[in-house]
């Protein structure tokens, strides 16, 4: 790794169109010191920096399948999270199945994100 990417903590990649769920997200991104960046796919430079990738199932479902291949090729250190409404238990799982390492409910990743983007 280089001196760079040890000295600043890596950004959070936010994959959604709910823009209010969003802002949350990036006052917690923010908080840990991260940078934060929102769209509906994986940009095709800068990825690097990307120590987080965060799917909103609800808004960017149709990502699900390919995702953790993309990651792998453009930001393989980033660590995946997928998150939607626990009533819709056929998404959580297909995102479990494609291979996303953290599955959550929206409540779950509300309570949680500000320590997750502090664990590194």
């Amino acid at each position: 790794m280089s001196d760079h990417v040890n000295s600043s903590p890596g950004s959070v990649m936010m994959l959604s169109g709910d823009l209010l769920f969003c802002s949350k997200v990036k006052v917690a991104a923010t908080a840990a010191g991260r940078s934060f960046r929102m769209g509906g796919q994986l940009p095709d430079e800068d990825t690097d920096s990307i120590a987080y990738v965060i799917l909103d199932l609800s808004t960017r479902s149709g990502l699900t399948d390919t995702l953790a291949e993309v990651c792998r090729e453009k930001c393989p250190d980033a660590k995946l999270i997928a998150y939607g409404p626990h009533v819709e238990v056929e998404k959580l799982q297909a995102a479990k199945a494609a291979g996303i390492g953290m599955v959550m409910s929206n409540g779950h990743f509300s309570n949680q994100m500000q320590s997750i983007f502090e664990s590194d």
